[in-house]
């Protein structure tokens, strides 16, 4: 078997590469052939620490094709996805917007459906392929940033840890939020329920902050900006309910149900990182039925809809 590496490929390790090229190769199978100098490079034995260049040839004794990705076939089950709907793309990123309801992982997701969209927009390549960069849950909407290449995956990995990506959320939460609120609190994620808690002082827990300010109110709900120095997973619902005002809908964080269709509104509106500044319309989610057209007036004025 032969493979000729691509430019996403230059720098890794050759035996990374052969694990994301060899999907249905075992790893213990990989090492061995690695040990018994049955995998060259360019025609010489490969080291599985070696950084690969781009344009090299691999060939691996003992193997043949049922150990390669079936690419067609996974293009195949997403073809009846339409295409995404592309916000910005640059840097090796693409933004994308997602719909309310639509997961960001898995089967029939937002990643299947870019994935596909992007097969033959990019170079062949053995080890990257493009995935979203962080997620959303599945009834919120909004910017979720895809890597169209390795060094863009990079770029955006290495800003996300030193905290250089601003994120502004809006949200309908529960009563009447009269001023702007700074919430900072320590969050414990319990896996196995799949839900945060707040537990003040307590150990094992990871610091979330929140700069919250009204922007509509009716009497039953408020509209507000969330503008997030962290990004802790359900860190918005968990804060909000754990502060008096839990997402309008959000029934596992409190809130009571609103009749609508994806429980609770929650939309990734605004993504801030170097010089590029990128805003989300509302992708067709929906305030809480019993809402004042007012929210919805509001709401239309600051995103939009399509």
């Amino acid at each position: 078997m032969e493979l000729i590496t691509g430019e996403n490929d230059k720098g890794r390790r050759l035996d990374r590469i052969l694990r994301k090229a060899l999907t249905g190769c075992p790893l213990p199978l990989i090492h061995r052939l690695l040990r018994q100098k049955k995998v060259l490079v360019n025609g010489k034995p490969g080291k599985a620490d070696d950084r690969i260049d781009s344009g090299v040839k691999i060939s691996i004794g003992l193997l043949t094709a049922p150990f390669l990705k079936n690419a067609q076939e996974h293009s195949a089950k997403t073809r009846q996805f339409p295409p995404p709907e592309i916000l910005w793309q640059g840097l090796g990123l693409i933004a994308v917007n997602k719909p309310a309801g639509l997961a960001v992982h898995g089967h029939n997701s937002l990643d299947e459906i870019v994935q596909f969209f992007l097969a033959e927009k990019l170079p062949v390549s053995l080890s990257f392929k493009p995935g979203p960069l962080h997620r959303l849950d599945k009834p919120s909407s909004g910017i979720v940033i895809f890597s169209t290449s390795i060094e863009g995956a990079r770029l955006f990995s290495s800003l996300m840890r030193e905290r250089k990506v601003h994120k502004t959320y809006l949200a309908v939460v529960e009563g009447n939020l009269k001023g702007e609120e700074i919430w900072q609190d320590e969050l414990i994620r319990d896996k196995e329920k799949k839900k945060t808690f707040i537990f003040h002082e307590a150990a094992g827990g990871k610091t979330a902050v929140t700069k919250v300010t009204p922007i509509a109110a009716d009497g039953n709900y408020t509209l507000i900006k969330a503008e997030i120095a962290t990004g802790r997973t359900h860190q918005i619902r968990a804060q909000a309910a754990f502060h008096g005002h839990p997402l309008a809908g959000d029934t596992k964080y409190g809130g009571k149900k609103s009749g609508k269709k994806n429980g609770f509104f929650l939309h990734a509106w605004k993504l801030e990182f170097l010089e590029y500044a990128i805003t989300a319309p509302n992708g067709g989610n929906q305030l809480p039925e019993s809402a004042s057209s007012n929210l919805q007036i509001t709401l239309n004025a600051l995103c939009g809809s399509f």
